[in-house]
């Protein structure tokens, strides 16, 4: 099971939760896992205060890790009114033919060559080519241009832990429309 949230950059889930750091191994270390934390009362270790057991051989033992990502997006705005606002304009999609704007967007910088190819239309596109970068579906992109709808189903079936779930996939892509409608309201006040 692979639970995310999404959070501010400045909040702290400690501040917030009684929770535990989820630790992994690297270099025979035990280190803090990035961004993983557990509400369940995990053993921890005395001398660190992480989960005493990886993350990755946790969930066997029935330990479900929850991932706070710090989203930097969120620090330009004061309220929820504030994002509803921006994400009810209409996008500009032509943006996305920009190699230099994609670049600077959430998720899909590296996969310009994508973007362009699909040429999104609607926040189901943009989600849709978040799923087609993963590893296990890149292989769909050419069935995927053939037949978006068709293509569809079987790109949100999740067959591998990379594989991006259809409720993951939309709300990062709305996050990327607040992206866009950031840099069109920049390039219209920079004319």
């Amino acid at each position: 099971m692979d639970i995310d949230i999404d959070i501010s950059p400045e909040t702290k889930p400690e501040d917030i939760f009684k929770i535990i750091k989820a630790s992994m191994i690297e270099k025979d270390e035990i280190k803090k896992h990035p961004v993983g934390v557990y509400f369940q009362n995990i053993p921890t270790d005395p001398i660190t205060g992480l989960a005493a057991i990886p993350y990755k051989d946790a969930e066997a033992l029935g330990y479900y890790k929850i991932d706070m990502l710090h989203l930097n997006i969120l620090k330009q705005f004061d309220s929820k009114s504030e994002i509803k606002s921006l994400l009810k304009k209409p996008t500009n999609w032509s943006l996305l033919e920009d190699r230099s704007i994609v670049e600077n967007l959430f998720h899909i910088g590296k996969h310009f060559d994508i973007v362009y190819q699909v040429k999104p239309k609607s926040v189901l596109e943009l989600a849709d080519i978040l799923a087609l970068i993963r590893p296990n579906k890149i292989k769909l992109l050419d069935k995927y241009l053939k037949n978006r709808k068709l293509a569809r189903q079987e790109l949100y079936t999740k067959r591998s832990k990379s594989d991006l779930r259809k409720s993951h996939a939309i709300p990062y892509a709305l996050l990327i429309v607040l992206q866009l409608n950031i840099i069109e309201m920049d390039l219209y006040e920079n004319k």
